[in-house]
């Protein structure tokens, strides 16, 4: 990919399944497949010891991929209490370890994902797996779902880039994207 594209590392946090997906996006929004995998630990493992694991296999994708800024799913309410604990646990690990790699970091909310990726900001799973294959030109969805999340973070993040925006051509919006900035606009009003 040009020397022009950004390298985005996202993080779809999570104690159990914690989703890492690293892209290159070109200044026309076309965007390229880096590196996609999951960062598992074990429920029944001692709260620190999870932490530790997720910490390592971030440390390893920032390693070994040097992306430019990592984009994080912000943590957002949920009924279960157990889990949106675990969440923001994951990713103030995620967060710090952006912090510590000089890297500016970003949090985006499932809405702002999906509507970025999908043009609809209450996609399910399988719409925004879709479209994150369609996009990196993938011959099957990236599986699991949380690794298809960590692909849609870092696209939306990269998509929301004013330096790419800069230099994207007139008209270079697929459907999608312009419906976003149309909802994005709409929301600043």
């Amino acid at each position: 990919m040009a020397s022009r594209s950004l390298r985005v590392l996202g993080i779809d946090p999570g104690l159990t399944r914690c989703g890492v997906g690293v892209v290159d996006v070109a200044p026309d929004r076309s965007a390229t497949l880096v590196h996609v995998g999951v960062i598992r630990s074990a429920p029944d493992e001692p709260i620190e010891r999870r932490l530790a694991i997720i910490a390592a296999g971030i440390r390893a994708v920032l390693a070994d991929h040097r992306p430019a800024v990592v984009a994080v799913e912000r943590v957002f309410a949920q009924n279960n209490r157990s889990t949106v604990m675990g969440t923001a646990q994951a990713s103030g690990i995620a967060l710090l370890l952006a912090a510590e790699a000089g890297l500016p970091a970003a949090t985006h909310t499932p809405s702002e994902v999906k509507a970025a990726v999908t043009g609809y900001g209450a996609a399910d799973k399988l719409q925004v797996q879709t479209m994150v294959a369609r996009v990196l030109r993938l011959d099957a969805l990236p599986q699991p779902a949380d690794a298809a999340d960590a692909l849609a973070l870092a696209l939306c993040h990269a998509w929301r880039t004013p330096a790419a925006s800069a230099a994207r051509p007139a008209g270079a919006l697929t459907p999608a994207q312009r419906a976003w900035a149309q909802a994005e606009r709409a929301g600043r009003r």
